[in-house]
């Protein structure tokens, strides 16, 4: 640890986001301070769409999701994620 970092009072989260943009962390801390850490029970925020497909196509998805034994939305995310996996 470089400098011990000391952190205000914050009045509201305004205050504190703004604190946080404005320091540069590594005038405290070296990488050998860092810990990994993991959030077990934090869930990704999932959002409903509306998506407009053909009907042969949504019935083509159920088929293989129904063999496949999984929900065909959630084939669907997986054919989503797949696919910009490729693109990226």
């Amino acid at each position: 640890m470089k400098k011990h970092l000391k952190l205000p009072k914050f009045k509201n989260e305004n205050e504190e986001r703004t604190f946080w943009n404005k320091i540069d962390l590594s005038q405290y801390y070296e990488s050998e301070d860092l810990e990994r850490v993991s959030f077990p029970n934090l869930k990704p925020t999932s959002r409903s769409i509306s998506i407009r497909i053909p009907e042969y196509l949504l019935n083509r998805v159920k088929e293989k999701a129904n063999e496949i034994n999984i929900p065909y939305q959630s084939l669907i995310k997986e054919y989503i994620k797949k696919g910009i996996s490729k693109s990226c």
